[in-house]
């Protein structure tokens, strides 16, 4: 299915103590994530994480989506706006965890989109 929140992700400038503040806060558990010093936030019942280097900035929601190529172009079709390049351009990366595409709807508001690893356009031919 498409379009059900698939991550959450929040970017801050420092991973290490985001962990701490959090947990503090929530009593979130996290472990280790696929990006250098990335966390991944365990327990709430939605997967989400923690990355470094992105100050001040508002969390990311990722909505599912089968064909990531597909809901790019619609989006663009709708007048909203997609960032020129994968959050994860390695291939090896798309393989492993799937693609993510940062976006903008009409409004000008702030979402991303995720496919996960197998579908259309994460594999090599």
């Amino acid at each position: 299915m498409a379009g059900e929140i698939a991550f959450i992700e929040l970017g801050v400038e420092d991973a290490a103590s985001a962990e701490t503040f959090y947990s503090a806060l929530f009593g979130w558990a996290f472990v280790a994530g696929p990006s250098p010093g990335g966390r991944m936030i365990n327990g709430l019942g939605v997967t989400a994480g923690v990355h470094s280097g992105d100050r001040g900035a508002a969390p990311y929601v990722f909505f599912r989506v089968d064909d990531i190529d597909a809901a790019v172009a619609r989006v663009r079709e709708l007048g909203g706006v997609v960032e020129d390049t994968d959050v994860e351009g390695d291939e090896d990366m798309q393989r492993r965890y799937g693609r993510f595409r940062l976006c903008r709807d009409d409004q000008d508001s702030s979402f991303g989109l995720y496919a996960p690893p197998g579908s259309p356009g994460t594999q090599k031919p």
